[in-house]
């Protein structure tokens, strides 16, 4: 039986689905998250304990487990569970992409640096330390512009500003961001650090694939329907396939591409974000790892012999040496609506989901918040309030169904209580 390690969260979305697609597919999963390594595996899931900030001691325990079960293939599932499991493969001698190509992908600036030394469309851009002024960066920053932390994902603390007393507020905003509690646990270096880059006009895409063995192969290209022009950035629609033109789908399949390889990407799963407008295909990044959250659910693949497949097995058969190529997404559109948190409170409830989920076309929704949980949106927020999917012939008939789907919903949400 094939056993691969996937390395994740505690708290991650995907891990159950990955645990579901191994049982179906007779693969062996052995799991490494950021639990407690003091208690006698207090999750019941013989997980190997292991700290995104310490490297060393990480590895150790992956290779201390690898030495009593052969490991065949090693996954992440997260942004820094991705550059442990690149440092895992490399250390076991399994395929996967390079731990300094992972890292780079993990740093906005990183990539930034590596996509315009490749000669690749970029904005321009700058790097601001936690304790720089502004002032002598005035001159040589482009309004429109945006200021995002280096490290954070599914953009937190993404923000654009028009003029120099917008630049201020968004950098004073963010910093607050970074000097919380829930940031500063993760000791990671480069959340003292900001980028500000020329804002890039557009239609926004999205891109999932797997590197094999240095090539790009394209599992699925996502429109997002909704335009993303600031002052912050939440995705909330992804529709696949794409209702984009031949030739301009080709573009953003070659500019990913060429992004992929800039970065050093080689083997393993990847989801990159891209602006299109007259100048070109923009890569604003490249994660080395598959799509968050839970909206995986909207890609199912048809194989040999016709059987069904999720993402998460797709990406498990990949990880362990056997063959995808068959492997192509079922016909029809299929769409995933990030539901937005509407304001900042205390979760109570939703109302209208059994009516949402009766709208013709839609697979689900699932709500993801918990009773009494303190909720943020956007920049400060680091989740979303749930998924709704739904399936189509066609892909503005998928999208429509998730807008009259969510408009049957009602959030309720109490303000906070003051603290006196």
């Amino acid at each position: 039986m094939p056993r691969a390690l996937l390395i994740a969260t505690t708290t991650g979305y995907q891990t159950r689905a990955f645990g579901e697609a191994a049982t179906a597919l007779g693969i062996e999963l052995v799991l490494a998250t950021d639990r407690c390594d003091q208690l006698d595996d207090p999750w019941r899931d013989d997980a190997v304990p292991v700290r995104f900030h310490d490297e060393v001691r990480s590895l150790a325990a992956v290779e201390e487990r690898a030495q009593r079960q052969r490991i065949d293939g090693v996954l992440g599932v997260g942004d820094r569970p991705a550059l442990l499991a690149a440092m895992a493969a490399a250390r076991l001698g399994v395929a996967g992409h390079p731990p300094a190509a992972v890292r780079a992908c993990g740093s906005k600036l990183q990539t930034r640096h590596r996509l315009k030394a490749a000669g690749l469309p970029c904005p321009s851009f700058c790097e601001l330390p936690g304790d720089t002024e502004l002032d002598g960066l005035l001159d040589d920053i482009r309004f429109p512009c945006v200021v995002k932390p280096l490290a954070l994902s599914g953009s937190r603390g993404v923000i654009r500003a028009d003029d120099p007393m917008q630049l201020r507020a968004a950098v004073s905003r963010v910093r607050r961001l970074l000097a919380r509690g829930d940031i500063r646990e993760r000791r990671e270096p480069s959340d003292t650090l900001l980028l500000v880059e020329s804002f890039i006009p557009g239609r926004e895409y999205a891109l999932e694939g797997v590197m094999e063995d240095g090539a790009l192969r394209v599992l699925a290209l996502f429109d997002k329907p909704d335009p993303l022009d600031g002052p912050f950035f939440e995705e909330t629609i992804y529709v696949t396939p794409s209702a984009e033109a031949d030739a301009r789908q080709d573009r953003i399949i070659e500019a990913v591409t060429e992004a992929a390889v800039a970065l050093g990407l080689h083997h393993g799963p990847l989801h990159a974000e891209c602006r299109v407008n007259e100048r070109g295909v923009f890569v604003l990044e490249i994660a080395a790892r598959p799509i968050g959250g839970l909206c995986a659910r909207a890609l199912t693949f048809r194989g040999p012999g016709d059987p069904m497949v999720s993402l998460e097995a797709l990406l498990l058969r990949h990880v362990v040496g056997e063959s995808i190529l068959e492997y192509r997404l079922v016909s029809g559109a299929s769409a995933v609506m990030m539901i937005p948190i509407p304001r900042a409170g205390t979760y109570r409830r939703v109302d209208g989901v059994s009516t949402a989920r009766d709208v013709s076309g839609v697979v689900d929704v699932v709500i993801t918040a918990k009773p009494d949980q303190r909720l943020e949106s956007l920049p400060e927020g680091a989740s979303y309030l749930g998924f709704i999917f739904t399936r189509a012939d066609e892909p503005a008939d998928a999208v429509r169904a998730l807008r009259h789907a969510h408009d049957q919903l009602h959030v309720v949400i109490d303000p906070f209580i003051p603290l006196v």
